[in-house]
């Protein structure tokens, strides 16, 4: 993928891999045929405009690590004093635990998905 696009940090600050985090892409491009690594995510929170709030798609076979420098953070309108404001809000734990299975189903590790 070579475009700018959302997505979720899979990975939590790890000891040896400094600056680099694991990162599952969102599409808003509906999957032709829905796969067990697919998951349609409804974002719970506002999105800054250029994004819209569309429905997205995960794309759990297509995992990646890339470095944090590569991270923007979401960025919402200034607020009334001219600061920039950053939407900070995290998604749920049903919504984590179904990207997960999604991520074990893209590598071909979907008997772990029983444990989740």
């Amino acid at each position: 993928m070579t475009k700018r696009r959302l997505c979720v940090v899979i990975s939590p600050p790890i000891q040896n891999r400094v600056g680099l985090c694991t990162v599952v892409p969102l599409s808003t491009t509906a999957p032709q045929q829905e796969m067990p690594y697919h998951y349609q995510l409804n974002i719970p929170f506002q999105l800054p405009q250029s994004w819209g709030n569309r429905q997205r798609w995960v794309k759990g076979d297509m995992v990646c690590a890339v470095g944090w420098h590569r991270i923007d953070l979401l960025r919402l309108e200034k607020d009334v004093n001219g600061k920039r404001r950053y939407q900070l809000l995290t998604l749920s734990n049903v919504h984590l635990d179904e990207i997960s299975k999604c991520v074990l189903c893209g590598m071909g590790l979907s008997a772990l998905t029983r444990h989740i």
